[in-house]
C-alpha cells in the first residue's frame, strides 16, 4: 500500500462477512496451525510463516476501517474470530492484538496526517508492533511511568526502559506512553503517547523467558537519546496519553477475555473428549460422577465467560462506556480459562502432565491472562467503582 485512501468507501464488515471469515479461519487453523503448534512451543520459536499467512487474511487490519484498508470488524466478530482461534494456539492472538490497540489509538485519536500515514500501513500488516506501557518498575498504575519525552525544536528525544513488550522483537512501530511533563498534577496529566518506529536510539535489550504463552516474542525495549518526529505525537497534544492508554485497553480486556473463552473451551473439550474414551473399574470415566461434575461445572463456566464477552464487546460497538463489562469479561473468563485448565489436567491423570498433549500448555498459558491488561484484583476494583458510580446517577 502506498498510504493513499480508497476513492469511494469500502462496506463496513456484515453478519454474512463474519460467518464466511470464521470458516476461512476454522479451515486455516486445521491445515495450517494445528500440525505445527506443538513444535513451534516446544522450541518457542516465532511462527513467522503463521504472520505472514494472517497478513493475508487481514487479521492486522481486523478492527481498523475499511477508508484505511482495514475489515472494520465489530468488537463482537473479533472476540469470536480471537476465541476459535485461541482453542488451537493462543499465543497467534497476541500477535495482532498488541498491534491493533496501537492501531485503535490512532484511529481514535490521531490526527488525518496520522490516520492516512500509518493506519494503511498496519492494515496491510506492513508495519506491526504493538503497545508499549509495562516498566521495570510500573505495570498497573501507569502514573508510575518514568520514561521521559523531552521536546527539542521539531522532534522530542526519549529516554527510558520498557519491558514484557509483546511484538518486542519481530515489531517496527509501537505505541509509547512517556512522560512529557513529570511535575503536573494530576499526575496522569502528564503522560503522551508515540508513535515510536525503530531507528537509531530504540534498541531491543533481551528477549524474555515465559512459562507460557511461547512463539510470541515479549521483550525489553531500551530507548536512549532516541528522537521521536513531533508529528508523532499521538493526537498531536501533550497530555493525553494516559486517556488513549486506557480506551485502548478495554479493546486489550476484551481480547483477553476472549482468549480465556477460547482456552477454557479447549480445556473442556479436551477433557469430554478423553473421559469418554479413558476407562477406570470397567467404564469410561464419564459415567462417573465425580467427573461428571467437573465437566459441568467446566461447560457453565465456558458459556457464562462467553456471554460475557459478547455483553462487553456490544457495549464497546456501541460507542458506550465499557470498562466495567470489559473488566468483568475479562476477570471471569481468565479465571475459567485457570480452573478449566486445571481441571482437564486432573481428568486427564499423568497424560494431562504429559508434553505429548497440549492440556498442559493450556494451564501455562492460563496464568497470563489473569495477569495481561490490568491484573484480576484490579479489575475486580474497577468493576466495585463503576457499580457505585452507576448507582449514583
Amino acid at each position: 500500500m502506498d498510504g493513499s485512501l480508497p476513492e469511494a468507501p469500502i462496506p463496513a464488515f456484515t453478519e454474512a462477512d463474519e460467518a464466511q471469515f470464521l470458516d476461512t479461519i476454522r479451515k486455516w487453523l486445521d491445515r495450517d496451525v494445528k500440525p505445527h503448534v506443538m513444535a513451534l512451543e516446544r522450541e518457542d520459536t516465532y511462527p513467522s510463516e503463521m504472520v505472514g499467512q494472517m497478513r493475508g487474511l487481514g487479521l492486522f487490519g481486523a478492527t481498523i476501517a475499511p477508508e484505511y484498508g482495514g475489515l472494520g470488524m465489530p468488537a463482537a466478530t473479533y472476540a469470536r474470530i480471537v476465541s476459535l482461534i485461541s482453542e488451537t494456539w493462543m499465543s497467534l492472538t497476541g500477535i495482532f492484538n498488541s498491534h491493533l490497540i496501537m492501531a485503535a489509538a490512532v484511529q481514535r485519536f490521531g490526527t488525518d496526517g496520522q490516520k492516512s500515514r500509518f493506519l494503511p500501513r498496519f492494515a496491510s500488516g506492513e508495519i506491526r508492533g504493538g503497545l508499549a506501557l509495562t516498566e521495570p518498575d510500573c505495570g498497573t498504575d501507569l502514573q508510575a511511568i518514568r520514561g521521559r519525552a523531552v521536546r527539542d525544536g521539531d522532534d522530542y528525544v526519549i529516554n527510558g526502559t520498557k519491558t514484557w513488550i509483546s511484538n518486542g522483537i519481530e515489531g517496527s512501530c509501537f505505541a509509547l506512553l512517556v512522560k512529557t511533563d513529570p511535575d503536573i498534577e494530576p499526575r496522569h496529566r502528564g503522560l503522551s503517547m508515540f508513535l515510536a518506529e525503530k531507528r537509531d536510539g530504540f534498541r531491543v535489550s533481551r528477549k524474555l523467558g515465559k512459562l507460557g504463552y511461547k512463539g510470541i516474542d515479549s521483550a525489553e525495549l531500551i530507548f536512549e537519546d532516541y528522537r521521536v518526529p513531533a508529528d508523532c505525537l499521538i493526537g498531536a497534544e501533550e497530555g493525553r496519553g494516559f486517556r488513549h492508554a486506557v480506551a485502548g485497553l478495554e479493546l486489550g480486556r476484551i481480547n483477553v477475555a476472549a482468549r480465556g473463552v477460547g482456552v477454557a473451551k479447549a480445556a473442556l473439550d479436551a477433557a469430554v473428549s478423553y473421559s469418554q474414551i479413558r476407562e477406570t473399574f470397567g467404564k469410561p470415566i464419564c459415567e462417573h460422577q465425580a467427573i461428571q461434575l467437573k465437566l459441568a461445572e467446566m461447560a457453565t463456566r465456558c458459556e457464562a465467560a462467553k456471554l460475557l464477552v459478547e455483553q462487553a464487546a456490544q457495549a464497546y460497538d456501541k460507542g458506550e462506556r465499557c470498562d466495567m463489562e470489559a473488566g468483568m469479561a475479562k476477570y471471569f473468563a481468565s479465571e475459567a480459562a485457570m480452573e478449566n485448565s486445571a481441571e482437564a489436567m486432573r481428568i486427564h491423570g499423568g497424560y494431562g502432565y504429559s508434553t505429548e498433549l497440549p492440556v498442559e500448555r493450556y494451564y501455562r498459558d492460563a496464568p497470563l491472562m489473569c495477569i495481561g491488561e490490568g491484573t484480576n484484583e484490579m479489575q475486580r476494583i474497577i468493576i466495585a467503582r463503576q457499580l457505585i458510580a452507576r448507582d449514583r446517577q
